[in-house]
Formats: structure tokens, C-alpha cells, sequence
């Protein structure tokens, strides 16, 4: 039966889960209205935002066996209704003014279903297209980077129409709706399984071959490898810088270049833009170019950009940094899926998955609070960039390492292959 379904339709069904919980980045539409409406300031608002992704990195950590266990649909249909809950408790809170019962229910009740629903079809994606990994996760992650594009603008439309807390209950119904029609399409292939244009030569045209993956590893396998470690940290860095930019790109942009603040507010909506369109177009052709090649040239072009941009006044040229920079973002998001798949096999690629991602989870918090902090102290953004330039050279030399580590690994594999034989 499984083997009768369209892995084309398995890919829209991965976006579906991926829009709904994509929402979370349009998470600053809600700020200025829920200050007006119940008086909670900014600050204490953006809590719940923060403890989301914090919940999202974590859970993605701990649930990632239980989704290999248990299955995508499974997983999916889970993440359903704990998102689906925690949006429409968060209504609920905002209703009775309770702050509290606001962050458990939007922090950590949705984010626990954000990490699980992030995961959930990424390793069941990357075995229905073993010919194209990156375009296969890239199309999901889009999902998820684009989400912000449609709920930004249907939340809006709704704040000013209903209340702020009809707002969310409209917002989770239509979230858990489009999650378990997603999830439930969602199946793994069968063992073995293959796409055609692997399973047979044409003459018309020569068939694409899978990737060579390094090793077939489980998640605590693979966390006894240098490989592991360097991925976590050109993760880390690469969140941190992203973040950084999302979390005071208005402002920095406004200090920076003396643009006004409707060319900032600008600026940041079409920041989402191409953080998709990175998810999609790098993850693309990192099936061309390799994923350890897609890294370094991530790293390249952010450490470019992030020594460029103190001193770059002109408000395009800055905005054009800004772009680059979250096509990054988002492209290391959408080819870390594939990229894990290259090194630790698929055995338990979603467990890995969430084990990487707790870099997420740390960056959420690292990144906003290193720019915060710096800005604060000096007034100036410069200090800041200085740092994050350090971080980048770190990242890519990391990923340089990894290539290194990769090219002995296989070596290593081939000298064994030619002593057995």
C-alpha cells in the first residue's frame, strides 16, 4: 500500500505540517496588539516566542526516536494537536489575562509540537527521494520558512476584524485542520524501495543514483563521531548569525543606513522572503554540488556580508547583504536534513535530526541576546558584528574540517573494502 503512494503528494503533505508550524516566525505580528489589548509589555510577551524555540530545539532532541519508532503519521497527527492546542490555549489565556497559562500553553505546549511536527516527515522525505535529498527536504523546510508569508497577513486581517483571541482560536483550529490532513497521508516507503528512474537504465536518458552515504550509523552512534560535533556547531553558528539579524534587522537597518522605518519594516517582511526561497534554491543545488561544498560557500558568503555591512550606508546594498545572508539561514536549515543523511545514513536519520537540533535551541537564545546585550552597552551595532564575524571564521573552518574528515572517512572505507576483498 505504501508503496502506491505519491511521493510527490508525500512531499505537499510535509508542507502542510510545515506552513502551519511555520506560523511561529510571524510571532511578532501578536506584540504590539496583545500590549494594547491586556497590557503585558514587549519583553514579556516575546517570553513566549523564546520559550517556544527553546521547546521546539529540545523536544526535537528528545522526540526524535519516538518518531523513528512510532512513524511519521503517528508523530504528525501528535504534533497536531499539541500545536493545535497550544495556539487556541494561548487565545484562551490572552482571554483571562493570564501571562502564565500564556507561555505554557503558546511556549511549551506548542513548541513541543513544533519540534515534533519539524522532524516528523524529514527522514520519511529523505527516503522517498534518495535521487534528491536537498530538493526533497529543501521543499518541506520551505514550508516552514514560509509560513510567516501567509499567517502574518491572515493574522492581521483577523486582529482587526475579531478579537485578538478569536485571533488564535480561528489561527489553532486552522493549524490542527491542515496538520492532520498532512499527517495523515504521511508513510515511510517500503524497505528497499526505490524511484524508477533508479531501478533501471534508459537509454534515452542515464538514471540519477542516490547518494553515497558515509556510514549507517544510529543517533548514539553518531554521537561518537568528530562529524556530530562540527555539524552542531556550523549549525549553531550559522541559527545564531540568522537570528541575530531576524531578531534586530529594523532597527539595525534604521542605525545603520538612516533609512526610515516604513523602508525597514520593509525590508524585514521581504527578509522572510528569501530565507524560503534559500531553503529551496540552496538545498537544490547542494544535490549538485555536495552538502559539505554548500556549507563552506554558506560560510563563505555570510563572513563576506557580515564584515561588509557595518560600513555599507547605502540602504539597497544593505538590504542585498541582509537577503544573502538569510538565503543562508534558511539554506542551512533545508540541507541539514540531507546533509545528516550523507553522513550517518538513513537508519535513524529523525532521532540524529533532533539531536542537531539542539542547536536550534541554543542559538534561539544565544543569538538575540549577544546583539541585545552589545547594543545596549555600546549604542552601536559594531561590536556585535565583530563577534559574529569570529563565530563565522570558527564555522568555517569547521565546515573545512568536515570536508577533511569526510574525505579520510571514505578512504578509510575504501582501504577496508579493498583488504576484504
Amino acid at each position: 500500500m505504501q508503496a502506491n503512494r505519491n511521493r510527490w503528494l508525500i512531499a505537499i503533505s510535509a508542507i502542510a505540517l510545515h506552513l502551519s508550524i511555520g506560523s511561529v516566525y510571524a510571532y511578532s505580528v501578536y506584540q504590539n496588539p496583545i500590549n494594547d489589548s491586556v497590557g503585558w509589555t514587549i519583553t514579556s510577551v516575546t517570553v513566549a516566542f523564546t520559550v517556544a524555540i527553546f521547546f521546539l530545539g529540545m523536544s526535537a532532541a528528545f522526540m526524535g526516536k519516538f518518531v523513528e519508532r512510532n512513524g511519521p503519521r503517528k508523530s504528525g497527527l501528535i504534533s497536531a494537536l499539541l500545536f493545535g492546542l497550544g495556539t487556541i490555549g494561548a487565545g484562551f489565556s490572552i482571554q483571562i489575562e493570564n501571562f502564565a497559562m500564556f507561555v505554557t500553553f503558546y511556549g511549551v505546549i506548542g513548541g513541543i509540537g513544533l519540534g515534533i511536527g519539524y522532524i516528523a516527515p524529514v527522514s520519511t522525505l529523505v527516503k522517498w527521494f534518495p535521487d534528491r535529498r536537498g530538493l526533497a527536504t529543501g521543499m518541506a523546510v520551505l514550508g516552514f520558512g514560509s509560513g510567516a508569508l501567509i499567517t502574518s497577513p491572515l493574522a492581521e486581517f483577523l486582529m482587526n476584524n475579531v478579537s485578538i483571541a478569536s485571533t488564535f482560536y480561528i489561527l489553532g483550529t486552522l493549524y490542527f485542520v491542515l496538520m492532520i490532513a498532512g499527517a495523515s497521508y504521511l508513510a515511510p516507503p517500503p524497505e528497499g524501495w526505490k524511484p524508477a528512474n533508479m531501478q533501471t537504465d534508459s537509454e534515452k536518458e542515464k538514471p540519477r543514483t542516490a547518494a553515497t552515504d558515509l556510514a549507517q550509523l544510529s543517533a548514539n552512534e553518531s554521537l561518537r563521531t568528530m562529524r556530530f560535533y562540527l555539524l552542531w556547531v556550523m549549525m549553531f553558528i550559522n541559527i545564531s548569525a540568522g537570528i541575530m539579524l531576524l531578531a534586530v534587522a529594523a532597527n539595525m537597518t534604521e542605525t545603520i543606513t538612516g533609512a526610515s522605518s516604513a523602508f525597514a519594516a520593509t525590508v524585514v517582511g521581504v527578509m522572510g522572503f528569501f530565507n524560503g526561497i534559500g531553503r529551496i534554491g540552496w538545498a537544490s543545488f547542494s544535490d549538485y554540488i555536495g552538502r559539505a561544498n554548500m556549507y563552506i560557500v554558506f560560510f563563505v558568503i555570510q563572513l563576506g556580508a557580515f564584515i561588509a555591512l557595518p560600513f555599507t550606508t547605502n540602504e539597497v546594498m544593505f538590504s542585498i547583504l541582509l537577503y544573502l545572508i538569510m538565503t543562508c539561514y534558511g539554506g542551512g536549515f533545508a540541507c541539514l536534513p540531507a546533509f545528516i543523511g550523507d553522513l550517518f545514513g538513513t537508519k535513524q536519520l529523525g532521532a540524529i535530526h533532533g539531536y542537531t537540533l539542539t542547536a536550534w535551541a541554543m542559538a534561539g537564545i544565544a543569538g538575540p541576546t549577544a546583539v541585545s546585550m552589545t547594543f545596549e552597552r555600546t549604542g552601536e551595532f559594531t561590536s556585535a558584528f565583530v563577534l559574529f564575524t569570529i563565530l563565522l571564521a570558527v564555522a568555517l573552518f569547521a565546515a573545512i574540517l568536515m570536508k577533511v574528515n569526510i574525505k579520510r572517512v571514505k578512504q578509510e572505507t575504501t582501504t577496508d573494502m579493498n583488504v576484504s576483498a
